[in-house]
């Protein structure tokens, strides 16, 4: 009989399940009965966020063999993709390696999902696929991506429809925006300003800020994410259909730091660097997605950094990640080529 019960459960793909979202949304797609596996190489993620009722490989979505070793081993259902090398603003710097993370082990996920007649591909985009002065961005505006990961979450988004139009394959794209909460990588130089902001502090240093600060985000905590993104398998009406997803209320940096300053009770300052090329205001409306989903309320600000910090606390000051496989340093931002130029003395110093 557990042999029968076993077949009939879900068996669901997790993508990036031992990143920030991707482990959240693993949690969630365990508590709804499914067996789940989680993919993931650890580039970003860590092994201690994997949930423990799932079965982790660690491994690439660029390693084709390896897919198909997993899709004719556990014929998964359902797959949710959320592994990606989300940092926006260095993309324009590591163009490769961005399209082949992100857009090109996406196509062979997408291909497996093909071939072996997966119900759902489940696919964490992102509103940076809007591009600038769309806001509040909504569904139907017409996409225009002004960075490399932007452009290359949008060529997954039309390679799922394209897939679906030959082939059939059913899909859900969900576009979150800044999220943060418990479980985020806080030592990542070029991504999450909560999270470097809390590594920061924690490390006794000051908040760094490109620009006046005066640009605006809606910061969304990850249980006003997680848990639909997971669900939307279970609903027929999300079939084919792309949703905005996150918090309403945009906040200025300079509003978020000190937020932060007030969760984690001391401050080093804020030291300003000059403004980088990046979206001014990045807010959508959530209207479909609380519509079809019931949403009703999300975590406040000031409650969610609360939770984060909580969190981080535990984990404690983590050493600051630096990417040093940047093809292109041309006008970098001052402060990530200081990290590359101080990398590369080091290597040269070791050899």
């Amino acid at each position: 009989m557990p042999e029968t019960n076993e077949k009939k459960r879900p068996t669901s793909l997790v993508t990036g399940g031992a990143g920030f979202i991707g482990s959240h949304v693993a949690d969630h797609v365990l508590a709804l009965g499914h067996k789940v596996v989680v993919l993931d190489d650890l580039s970003g993620g860590f092994e201690r966020n994997v949930p423990k009722d799932a079965i982790f490989v660690r491994g690439s979505v660029n390693d084709v063999t390896l897919l198909e070793e997993l899709f004719e081993e556990y014929k998964f259902d359902y797959v949710y993709h959320l592994a990606a090398y989300a940092a926006e603003g260095l993309s324009y710097f590591i163009r490769n390696f961005n399209y082949m993370n992100n857009l090109v082990g996406s196509v062979n996920l997408i291909n497996q999902a093909v071939r072996h007649d997966t119900k759902r591909f489940v696919f964490t985009s992102s509103i940076a696929v809007y591009g600038s002065g769309q806001t509040p961005m909504v569904e139907t505006l017409i996409p225009a991506p002004e960075d490399p990961y932007g452009i290359s979450k949008f060529a997954v988004e039309m390679d799922l429809k394209s897939a679906h139009k030959i082939f059939g394959l059913e899909y859900t794209i969900f576009r979150p925006h800044n999220v943060y909460g418990p479980r985020q990588h806080h030592g990542d130089t070029y991504r999450n300003v909560l999270g470097i902001f809390v590594n920061q502090i924690m490390n006794k240093k000051p908040m760094t800020i490109y620009g006046d600060g005066t640009q605006t985000r809606a910061f969304s905590y990850i249980d006003d994410v997680a848990p639909h993104i997971a669900r939307s398998v279970t609903m027929p009406e999300t079939v084919n259909e792309t949703y905005n997803i996150g918090a309403d209320i945009p906040y200025t940096v300079l509003d978020l730091a000190q937020t932060m300053e007030e969760a984690m009770g001391e401050s080093y300052g804020i030291i300003h660097y000059p403004e980088r090329k990046e979206v001014r205001h990045a807010f959508s409306d959530h209207s479909k997605v609380k519509r079809v989903f019931g949403i009703k309320n999300t975590v406040p600000l000031k409650e969610g950094v609360r939770r984060m910090v909580e969190w981080s606390t535990e984990i404690g000051p983590m050493e600051p990640t630096r990417f040093d496989d940047i093809e292109v340093d041309k006008n970098m931002p001052p402060s990530w080529k200081q990290l590359l130029d101080e990398s590369r003395r080091n290597k040269e110093t070791e050899e």
